[in-house]
């Protein structure tokens, strides 16, 4: 469907029939809800405002609805004075990895791919006894409610059975990619204080292995572990580290009835990290609760997800889409998992994957998107794609012309949902909607649930320019708490100070007349290049130890609809930036921290701005790099300093 219509609003390029509409899982929610809101099923508006409104009623249906398994407790939601002070489910009981194994059948419950041709499957029933197992061992070993289990793990079949193993037991799960580094990890996972740190001694990417011992010792050196488990055969690289290997740690475990702890709705699963941009990574506690129930309505309700589904989200073990993807599984989906780079060893090598093993729901990177349309592919010609309904994108803002690529070379009929959130809440503000037209550019709405505003410097509502954008309300996956932040402090200055009361997110988003958004970028200083949240304190600590260079500034520059990391450079007396010194750059980053830090470009440069206290501002930097006007330059000891970022010949191509 295309064509013009009312004025300022985005072409319509696809839109679901009736009948799939009245297919939906959010419509029958609406049908479900209605004697609540008393409004048509097709009146999305209506439903997302009365969820808004009434949020006992809203969660209350939610829970019964999806079937969630616990005890729900008298009520689903109790006001506080601030919406950090708003309790869910305070009286509920569940478990999150019981809510997950909810087959024990030999339907195939994951299908692992990797990226030198490796195929591997578990059943719904092999998964359960395989998690029993590990949760056995982890009890063994001392692992009780509140203890961290750390990993640096590939997305692999291994990784999901001791995430799920640690929620049985009701411990705290915390992952790193293995691409991470050695600082990276151990700034990350040397934080926490783990008991039991489980981790791949290599990994495998387009044909070279890559040898992680290095990480896995600096993070026993910032450890006190009680155990170490490698997933697969211990190296002698790591033997002095009384490390076992994983089948040796089950081998006395028979396969048995799990043990599932449930837990208040509070009770923390997770532990993500934020970006490093001002120091260490923020250590950012999740629900198990808050996350089940916030994902399975994301995924059943505005993705459709159900158990005849196979679920494929190309992601890292080190990135929020990891432990989003897993929860599909509580909708009793397939998940089709993917480990390695996805243009190995062809360029076709994901797209592959859809014809092979059905997939029907196909999550990706905006960047992904507009790598395959630079590099020619054109699956509607060269593959069938019959089982795709729904293709999902994130990390960064799918630009228009990527919705015309999907529609033109990929299918004309499916669904294609750009959705947006973060590692701060592990979901989603914004997303699809199977009872919405999907427009050219646009993410189709808020998600159910969720008060979201954008506004300009003084607070004010704006519409149809980009502003801060907001959640005026507390939400289900808000972090608990934020690890060694024992007064809440570094939690209300992540997310409060901007505005009082409301949760300022950190993007630009431009609110749309159809009702839906376009997000502009990152309004704070977080790189996010292919949306993998990075900060600059992290290269900045890899640079700093080499000797040519005095200093340095990185900045995110907005670049062909993605984010790519922008290496400025003041270079210390006798020494110059030549092609010998970009590479040893480039290699200290990508060793240190990881291959996503490495900077697109790296530019010499005579001075960096500073604030009156002696602090680089890269806002400042960022701001004119774009050409737009730096707010407040009297901040700035040297504000003429600026006039050397501006109209940059590199940063032009």
């Amino acid at each position: 469907m295309s064509g013009p219509h009312e004025t300022g609003a985005a072409e319509i390029i696809w839109e679901a029939s009736a009948a799939r509409k009245q297919a939906s899982a959010l419509w029958r929610f609406a049908e479900f809800t209605r004697p609540e809101h008393g409004s048509d099923p097709s009146d999305y508006a209506a439903l997302l405002a009365w969820s808004i409104r009434e949020p006992r009623a809203f969660h209350d249906a939610l829970w019964d609805f999806m079937s969630v398994i616990g005890d729900k407790g008298e009520t689903a939601f109790v006001a506080g004075e601030t919406i950090r002070d708003a309790k869910f489910y305070p009286g509920a009981w569940l478990n999150y990895a019981e809510n997950i194994l909810i087959r024990r059948d030999e339907d195939v419950a994951i299908i692992a791919h990797r990226d030198d041709g490796t195929r591997r499957e578990i059943s719904w029933r092999a998964l359960y006894e395989r998690v029993s197992q590990v949760e056995q061992a982890l009890r063994g070993e001392g692992v009780c409610e509140g203890d961290r289990v750390a990993a640096i793990v590939t997305h692999d079949i291994e990784a999901i059975v001791f995430y799920l193993a640690t929620a049985a037991i009701g411990a705290i799960w915390s992952s790193c990619s293995p691409d991470f580094g050695p600082a990276g990890a151990s700034d990350r996972l040397g934080q926490i204080d783990p008991k039991v740190l489980v981790a791949v001694p290599s990994y495998g990417y387009a044909g070279k292995t890559i040898d992680v011992s290095a990480t896995i010792r600096s993070v026993v050196q910032q450890t006190d572990l009680a155990k170490i488990v490698v997933l697969g055969t211990v190296p002698e690289s790591l033997a002095d580290l009384d490390a076992i290997a994983v089948e040796d740690w089950v081998a006395s475990f028979a396969p048995q009835a799990i043990k599932f702890n449930r837990m208040a709705f509070s009770a923390p699963l997770a532990i993500l990290y934020s970006s490093g941009t001002t120091g260490k990574p923020k250590c950012i506690v999740h629900s198990g609760a808050g996350l089940l129930i916030q994902h399975k309505k994301e995924q059943m309700l505005h993705c459709g997800v159900g158990a005849d589904d196979r679920f494929f989200y190309f992601t890292t073990c080190g990135w929020m889409m990891w432990n989003w993807q897993i929860s599909g599984l509580a909708l009793g989906a397939t998940l089709v998992i993917y480990d390695g780079n996805p243009f190995y060893p062809q360029p076709a090598r994901l797209i592959d994957l859809i014809d092979e093993d059905k997939i029907s729901v196909f999550g990706t990177s905006a960047k992904y998107i507009d790598a395959c349309a630079k590099a020619g592919l054109m699956p509607r010609q060269t593959h069938r794609l019959s089982a795709l309904k729904l293709i999902l994108s994130t990390g960064s803002p799918l630009i228009a012309s990527s919705f015309d690529y999907i529609y033109n070379d990929w299918k004309p009929n499916v669904h294609l949902a750009s959705i947006s959130g973060g590692t701060d809440i592990c979901a989603c503000f914004l997303g699809g909607n199977p009872l919405l037209a999907v427009r050219r550019g646009e993410l189709q709405c808020a998600l159910l649930g969720m008060d979201v505003d954008t506004l300009d410097d003084e607070g004010r509502p704006v519409s149809g320019i980009a502003g801060e954008f907001v959640c005026r309300n507390a939400h289900l996956s808000m972090p608990v708490a934020f690890w060694g932040d024992p007064d809440g402090s570094r939690y209300h200055d992540a997310y409060f100070a901007r505005f009082d009361g409301v949760w300022a997110h950190g993007d630009f988003v431009e609110k749309r007349p159809s009702g839906g958004f376009v997000i502009h970028g990152r309004s704070d200083t977080t790189l996010n290049p292919g949306g993998v949240r990075i900060g600059t304190a992290e290269i900045y600590r890899q640079v700093e130890t080499i000797g040519a260079i005095e200093e340095a500034i990185a900045v995110a520059q907005d670049f062909e609809g993605d984010q790519r990391v922008i290496l400025f450079v003041r270079m210390a007396n006798g020494h110059v930036l030549d092609a010998a010194l970009e590479k040893e750059i480039r290699t200290r980053i990508r060793a240190g921290a990881s291959p996503r830090h490495v900077p697109a470009k790296i530019i010499a440069i005579a001075e960096i701005p500073r604030t009156r206290s002696g602090k680089i501002s890269e806002i400042a930097v960022r701001d004119v790099i774009h050409g737009r006007a730096v707010k407040n330059t009297a901040a700035l000891a040297n504000p003429e300093a600026l006039d050397l970022y501006r109209d940059v010949e590199a940063l032009k191509r």
